[in-house]
């Protein structure tokens, strides 16, 4: 975790003077790492606070959905803390995620990761960019998560940029299935067993800064948990909405292929998705 920390923390110092444009150049840069070991000791904690099985490996052996992302989340970090990368790796906001698997990642393999970035345009509120990570066995890829990131920033009126989402939920209300308690401490947790140390889940003194009244819960921890109801999804593809602010209660919403997050009884629907079986 410690040279993990240190490239965040480099992260910091090269964002500083950075001026986000769509119109920067997006380094062709492709970090690779191979033969990953997956620690089962770190697997269990990640499936602890994000509600997979205990242990968190799935039936016969296979990984959590969401688990390579963290495997991948180190080389993600140093791609984006390079001075060479457009946006300021501090304050970056994930905005949506989309995971393809084949189902073959087990707890015992040693998979090569991949990490590089694409797709830089412009968004309603800043400049965003689509990360992709990809864990190969054998020379083929059986898991790819493309995830975009928004670095918030005042945006001149364009017509090119992102329109707003429609208003309203953004479709009819699902059935509500749980009802989950969100600690105040949720950031720092899920940070320990990802990685993530992004200032803007950790407090709200260190969250304020960035325009958020208190922490915000991870992007990908809300996914996680969502995606730990459907164990034997091949996919998920989440968009969020409204950012999760810590301590609070969120409603978990579902039919057999989509999903919903939101605050009940009637607040802000935070994350919408569907999973493919």
């Amino acid at each position: 975790m410690a040279p993990l920390l240190l490239t965040l923390g480099r992260g910091v110092v090269t964002g500083l003077g950075k001026r986000p444009s769509a119109g920067a150049d997006l380094p062709r840069e492709r970090l690779t790492r191979s033969a990953v070991r997956i620690d089962p000791a770190r697997l269990a904690a990640y499936a602890r606070v994000c509600g997979y099985p205990p242990g968190g490996g799935l039936r016969g052996g296979g990984l959590p959905l969401t688990y390579p992302h963290i495997l991948g989340f180190p080389l993600a970090a140093r791609l984006m803390a390079a001075r060479a990368f457009p946006l300021p790796l501090l304050g970056l906001v994930h905005t949506s995620v989309t995971i393809t698997s084949d189902g073959a990642l087990t707890a015992g393999d040693r998979p090569d990761l991949a990490v590089h970035a694409t797709g830089l345009r412009p968004h309603r509120r800043g400049t965003e960019v689509t990360v992709v990570t990809s864990a190969s066995l054998g020379g083929a890829v059986v898991w790819e998560d493309r995830s975009t990131y928004l670095a918030r920033h005042h945006v001149p009126a364009q017509e090119d940029a992102d329109p707003p989402p429609p208003p309203g939920p953004g479709g009819p209300a699902l059935p509500v299935v749980a009802r989950w308690p969100l600690p105040a401490g949720l950031g720092r947790q899920h940070a320990r067993v990802s990685g993530d140390y992004n200032p803007i889940h950790l407090s709200a003194l260190t969250a304020r800064p960035f325009g958020f009244p208190r922490a915000i819960v991870h992007g990908m921890w809300s996914v996680a948990r969502c995606a730990a109801q459907f164990p034997a999804a091949r996919g998920i593809s989440a968009r969020f909405h409204h950012p999760v602010l810590l301590p609070s209660t969120v409603e978990f919403a579902a039919t057999p292929t989509t999903f919903q997050l939101r605050t009940p009884p009637s607040g802000p629907l935070h994350v919408t998705g569907h999973v493919t079986p």
